[in-house]
């Protein structure tokens, strides 16, 4: 009997005198028990298989790191609640019996008419205000570099690229010198517009849109009758966590510029906390003194540290709504 014969009198069922289909016992009937999947091995974890002596030495050197950027913040901390001519007695990374951080901040705010809300005012327009355009100007170039082809768009992206490398120091002077041609100078846009030029930003929001907004959904809603701004709406959603980390590199590169300030700015009502601070340096102790110095490096680094840790945990929202998407 060849096994199609086998096939054919399993498939057809057993029929009596009259007709009527027989069924068979449970005994005689037998199943065919499914073999069951072979059992996967598991998988070893990436870090499970790196030599220990490996992960000593790279705790060792991460450590490092984190206090040689940790140390200054604490030495500042500490100075800053410190009295009056205590600050270079002491040991300068402990804290003394008199805590006088709340008396510092106070003299702080009134030293010459209160010019540090001024510049604290000043530094968050900046840096907030001009945050806010770059990125959406970075969006908007990076979208158009990786989802609109037109001629010459590798060449825009090169272009790019170059001035991703080149140092921020040395466009200060030319651009001292377009402003000054201008009649610029001295005002909130000598400031501000430089603010808003990112080459980073559209560099990581071309290579992010690139790989985050797929083609299909761009033809989907032109095919739907969207117009390009409102494609551009729907993929700009796709693209908040690099939105958020261009916000955030944009703040923190505004907020402590030093040197396009110092050059733009001489009227002291316009300068940022940066530059002040410095001027208030080279006072040498008197009239502002030292302890109300650093107690203004302190009180600048909140703003900064608080955007940060509420930025961050934006950020990874963003990316866990992503990856479940």
């Amino acid at each position: 009997m060849t096994s199609l014969d086998r096939s054919l009198d399993r498939d057809v069922p057993a029929l009596d005198a009259g007709g009527d289909r027989v069924t068979a016992p449970p005994s005689a009937r037998t199943e065919t028990a499914a073999a069951p999947p072979p059992a996967r091995r598991a998988r070893n974890s990436p870090l499970s298989t790196v030599n220990p002596v490996s992960r000593v030495f790279v705790l060792i050197v991460m450590s490092l790191f984190a206090i040689y950027f940790l140390v200054p913040v604490w030495w500042l901390l500490v100075a800053a609640t410190k009295a009056q001519g205590e600050i270079f007695s002491g040991n300068g990374f402990w804290f003394s019996r008199h805590f006088a951080l709340i008396h510092n901040v106070q003299v702080l705010f009134e030293a010459q008419g209160g010019i540090y809300a001024r510049w604290l005012l000043n530094s968050l327009l900046y840096a907030v205000g001009g945050a806010i355009v770059a990125t959406l100007l970075a969006a908007m170039c990076g979208y158009a570099l990786a989802k609109l082809p037109f001629p010459g768009r590798e060449a825009v992206f090169g272009t790019v690229l170059a001035a991703v490398l080149l140092p921020a120091p040395v466009l200060a002077i030319p651009l001292y010198l377009v402003f000054s041609y201008t009649g610029v100078v001295n005002t909130f846009w000598s400031v501000f517009i430089p603010s808003i030029v990112s080459p980073f930003g559209v560099y990581l929001s071309r290579i992010y849109a690139a790989s985050s907004i797929p083609d299909e959904l761009i033809e989907a809603g032109r095919i739907d009758g969207a117009g390009e701004w409102r494609v551009f709406g729907i993929g700009l959603r796709l693209m908040v966590p690099a939105m958020v980390t261009i916000f955030l590199f944009q703040f923190v590169a505004i907020w402590t510029n030093y040197l396009l300030p110092s050059l733009m700015l001489a009227n002291d009502r316009l300068q940022p906390v940066t530059v002040g601070l410095i001027s208030w340096r080279e006072l040498q102790g008197y009239p502002i003194s030292y302890t109300t110095v650093v107690t203004g490096a302190f009180v600048s680094v909140v703003p900064v540290v608080a955007m940060f840790l509420s930025l961050q945990s934006f950020w990874s929202k963003g990316l866990a709504t992503g990856s479940i998407k």
